[in-house]
């Protein structure tokens, strides 16, 4: 069984995720050889991380997602390489895309699409809980995976953190909390994300960015996720020395996408000043 935090200190939604999740991660185990053997020959990671390193202003990682346990239907009939292009002419950075299917409608075709659209890093967002999720991140043609700290333990979330370096792609490890980040810390990650949404009220705050970024060192990106709502939420995480920002919802539900992830893509970024308290 991977080694989750435990379902019972989980909020209720998340919980039966990760119970979907691990069960899903069994059902890959016939897969091993396989899922191994499309890993190595899948095409060289393209670098997220030189991606979302973007002096000047804030990077965009614009989202394909169909639908939210929280929010319901985003855009469910969505054509993943057809939104993805338009992200790319807009002048995004890097490109996330859903792969669970159970409760936000996505699929692994849908990385695929995206990754074959475009020539932009693609993040596998899902719910990462074992060695074979990477693998098979790895071998849908994934340049990054997520990796949140609240669903994982310390040695689990250490293994699957070796385990995307050791195939070439980037981690985006997700916290919300100070106690999460310094987990993140622990183990040396160099992309940080930080969730600015309570998921056991599914409330969401900037603030959250805000009030951790004094904590994260310079040389760790810091993308901030959720609850970004226009231009000026990322100009106030920009002139904060936000690296990057991830916005699915905002640009999903705008009547232009594409015109929506334009208005994000070129908003001005501070360069982060060791001791300068966030606004």
């Amino acid at each position: 069984m991977p080694e989750t935090q435990g379902s019972k200190a989980l909020p209720g939604i998340l919980a039966e995720i990760v119970r979907t999740k691990a069960a899903e991660l069994a059902e890959l185990r016939p897969r091993a050889k396989e899922l191994d053997r499309a890993a190595a020959v899948a095409p060289t990671p393209r670098d997220l991380g030189a991606a979302l390193s973007t002096p000047g202003h804030v990077a965009l990682i614009a989202e394909c997602k169909r639908r939210s346990p929280g929010a319901g239907p985003i855009r469910p009939g969505l054509d993943p390489a057809a939104l993805t292009r338009g992200y790319a002419r807009a002048g995004a950075a890097a490109l996330s895309v859903l792969t669970d299917r159970d409760y936000f409608g996505g699929s692994l075709a849908d990385l695929e699409a995206a990754k074959t659209a475009t020539s932009l890093p693609v993040l596998r967002k899902d719910f990462t809980l074992g060695p074979l999720h990477v693998i098979e991140a790895r071998a849908a043609g994934a340049d990054a995976v997520l990796l949140i700290v609240r669903i994982l333990s310390d040695a689990a979330l250490a293994s699957l953190h070796a385990e995307a370096a050791d195939l070439g792609m980037a981690v985006l490890v997700e916290v919300h909390d100070r106690a999460e980040l310094a987990r993140a810390l622990d183990i040396e990650a160099r992309i940080v994300g930080i969730n600015n949404r309570d998921l056991a009220t599914f409330r969401t705050d900037l603030g959250t960015t805000l009030a951790l970024l004094e904590d994260v060192p310079d040389d760790v990106l810091v993308v901030s996720e959720s609850g970004i709502r226009g231009p000026e939420d990322a100009a106030r995480l920009g002139d904060a020395g936000v690296d990057a920002i991830l916005v699915g919802e905002t640009l999903l539900r705008a009547p232009d996408p594409e015109e929506a992830a334009r208005s994000l893509a070129t908003v001005a970024r501070r360069e982060r000043v060791p001791g300068r308290m966030p606004r």
